[in-house]
């Protein structure tokens, strides 16, 4: 793993913008940056991908565990939303994606390690599927890179189609956000390519009447993507009906389980010692004098603190924390040239589908990083 600095193309911004990539500068800054790359190997390519397929399979033995054993107050569920959640695991309901944040330094006697599961509402998908594909066509095409992601995404929906029964399938989030409208866009895209009548909805524009959820002509809304928290979502005025309504709802509700901070602890606690896990606890730190403390519920980096050797090194701001907090081993991420990434590895149904990394100059990645390129050299 190795990181290399190199020219903008000329015009890049015009060129992702054709891509429909409009969020490529955030406040004046760059949010997409191509004046470095980093390179991998073959072998660190499939390191990456056998602990993104290892930690997803325990995930899943996770939210069983917490299903079969009705642990949701650890994870300050309300527990009226314990037989959904319940029933979408029971039923399979199916999952389009997912996101690791891993931290690993390319160090083949070292194993990358599981930070969190962006696992209900990931973003970057787009830059990581597409954009980042048209760089390194254009940058150099005799180089390869980890991401099957536009393929898989395809097929899973291929897979799910049949349990739409015919019906079309609205995609929604909160439209006034470009990042997120151009993620559900490009999934929307996704699934009409796998021959899914697909129609577009706002969050906002969601309605009910006594027997489904409608959309603004009154039509019933039998099947639903979001990219919208559930956490979120089941505290709308209409949350208490989702146990009611027989709508698919993908990503499925048994992801409220795998989005929560509180599944490290769970999954530290069915397999202490696994090489790609991070020690976790609730509560308190237990022996742990180097330790990261984070909300059960949180996004972009907000309201972390990091101690090192007992003492406080870092912490960031925020409004979240009221669910509680876990304590996680501090693992800091590897430095190359003053800059921290983070390796966000996608699954995409079960199955490890590529990469997309986000880097900062501070150690907690937060909503000023910068996503950065990969290519796969040797």
């Amino acid at each position: 793993m190795k990181r290399h600095r190199i020219n903008e193309r000329k015009d890049w911004q015009t060129k992702v913008e054709d891509l429909g990539f409009s969020y490529h500068s955030i406040n004046g800054e760059k949010y997409w940056d191509e004046s470095a790359y980093y390179e991998f190997t073959y072998r660190e390519v499939e390191t990456m991908e056998n602990a993104t397929r290892e930690l997803f399979h325990l995930c899943l033995e996770a939210v069983d565990h917490v299903i079969r054993n009705d642990l949701f107050e650890l994870f300050s569920i309300p527990l009226q939303f314990a037989p959904l959640i319940r029933a979408s695991w029971v039923n399979k309901v199916p999952s389009i994606y997912g996101r690791f944040d891993l931290s690993w330094n390319g160090d083949p006697y070292l194993s990358p390690k599981m930070l969190e599961f962006n696992a209900d509402t990931p973003t970057s998908l787009f830059e990581a599927s597409v954009v980042q594909w048209f760089w390194l066509k254009e940058f150099n095409s005799r180089f390869d890179q980890f991401n099957s992601i536009h393929e898989k995404t395809v097929g899973r929906w291929k897979t799910i189609k049949p349990r739409l029964k015919g019906q079309p399938l609205y995609f929604t989030c909160l439209q006034e956000f470009p990042e997120d409208l151009v993620n559900v866009r490009y999934l929307q895209d996704c699934a009409s390519q796998a021959g899914i009548l697909t129609k577009t909805l706002s969050v906002h524009d969601i309605g009910r009447n006594a027997t489904c959820f409608i959309d603004g002509q009154e039509n019933p809304i039998n099947n639903i993507f979001k990219l919208y928290p559930w956490e979120w979502l089941i505290r709308e005025e209409f949350g208490p009906l989702l146990t009611e309504m027989e709508t698919l709802w993908i990503e499925p509700a048994w992801k409220m389980i795998l989005s929560n901070k509180a599944i490290l602890p769970v999954l530290w606690k069915l397999f202490p010692g696994h090489p790609n896990l991070l020690e976790s606890h609730f509560d308190n730190p237990r022996r742990m004098a180097s330790y990261i403390i984070k909300p059960l519920l949180a996004r972009e980096g907000a309201n972390v603190t990091l101690v090192e050797n007992g003492r406080k090194i870092s912490e960031t701001s925020g409004v979240y924390g009221e669910e509680g907090f876990v304590y996680q081993q501090l693992q800091k991420l590897p430095c190359f040239d003053g800059n921290f990434p983070v390796l966000g590895s996608w699954v995409i149904g079960n199955r490890p589908a590529g990469i997309g990394i986000r880097e900062t100059p501070s150690l907690v990645t937060d909503n000023f990083s910068r996503f950065i390129p990969h290519a796969i050299a040797s």
